[in-house]
């Protein structure tokens, strides 16, 4: 591995989502792009020309240049590259999920704890500002529903919709309820592609709440958003438009109404709504997420969205899809 004055991170495919690892890293002071590498040849070499950056030849050339590597490659090549990665000393930033296969992602937990490197995976919505404004509110869910629908785009169809889009939401709803699920019930269609893309399912956890999630590649319109119900309380959360709406009701009217909105229900027992919807500065979540993970690395931290936390969202989405396979 190379040691030097500023961390050294490649970046292991130039597709999509690649040029956008690229287009981050690549304005981060305290690091330096060592280069990238991608299968398809041509894709790599214009890659490389529009972020003037190198193009590496060989994977394991690649990996032996750098300190840390981007993996941004289809969910089935994830196991074999970070492995690689592991075995010759980088810490990794593994898009999601982690792998297609839970054994592999063990695997990888254990691999990077006995060489004493970070294993963090792109769950990008746990950075999003309006998630981030709803742990600062601590809630108490009893129901939970989700929409995550998409259109069809023929990129990210190498696995179902499970893995391609509510492991976003499976991922956030573990880090606030936990893994201690008592049912699942679920279901799902293939419509355009060899594998499922459109999902219901529904979650019982052992504290009582209730989740309900959908997911679809095949919507016209894009929708990202979480409803979070208490007792006398209603959250919204827009992923898409990083914002976060929130409603209480009280018995009384709150003394204080400074950037709130509130409303007036009932006659003889009158109850107050009360609306807030909080100032959030907008960030960009990707670069934010690898901001955290060159931070991690640098000060010896562990990072939000690491390998355990991704392996347990994983397990969940495989226990789904093997519940809508049968």
């Amino acid at each position: 591995m190379v040691k030097g004055f500023s961390l050294k991170i490649g970046v292991i495919g130039a597709g999509y989502l690649g040029n956008f690892h690229l287009q981050k890293l690549k304005n981060f002071s305290n690091i330096s792009i060592s280069g990238l590498y991608d299968k398809n040849d041509t894709r790599a070499n214009e890659m490389s020309r529009l972020h003037d950056v190198r193009c590496f030849s060989s994977l394991e050339h690649l990996i032996n240049s750098s300190d840390a590597v981007s993996i941004v490659t289809p969910t089935s090549t994830h196991y074999k590259i970070s492995l690689l990665a592991l075995n010759n000393g980088c810490h990794v930033f593994i898009e999601k999920p982690i792998t297609d296969k839970l054994d592999d992602a063990k695997k990888l937990l254990k691999k990077a704890k006995k060489v004493n490197k970070i294993i963090q995976v792109g769950h990008i919505e746990r950075f999003n500002p309006g998630f981030l404004a709803l742990k600062k509110i601590n809630p108490n869910p009893k129901f939970i529903e989700v929409h995550r629908l998409a259109p069809f785009n023929p990129r990210g169809n190498d696995v179902p919709v499970i893995l391609d889009l509510m492991i976003h939401d499976l991922d956030i709803i573990i880090s606030l309820l936990g893994n201690k699920i008592k049912d699942i019930k679920a279901n799902g269609v293939s419509v355009v592609s060899k594998s499922i893309d459109i999902a219901n399912v529904r979650l019982e956890f052992l504290n009582g709440c209730i989740v309900n999630l959908t997911a679809s590649r095949i919507s016209q319109k894009e929708m990202r958003k979480m409803r979070l119900f208490s007792n006398k309380s209603y959250i919204t959360i827009d992923f898409k438009e990083k914002t976060l709406e929130e409603y209480n009701v009280d018995d009384f009217k709150p003394v204080d109404e400074k950037n709130k909105k509130v409303f007036k229900i009932g006659n003889e027992n009158k109850k107050y709504i009360i609306y807030n919807k909080p100032k959030i500065i907008k960030n960009d979540a990707l670069k934010a997420e690898l901001k955290h993970f060159v931070n991690s690395i640098q000060n010896k931290t562990h990072p939000e969205t690491d390998g355990e936390s991704a392996t347990e969202a994983l397990d969940l989405a495989l226990n789904i899809q093997s519940i809508i396979d049968k």
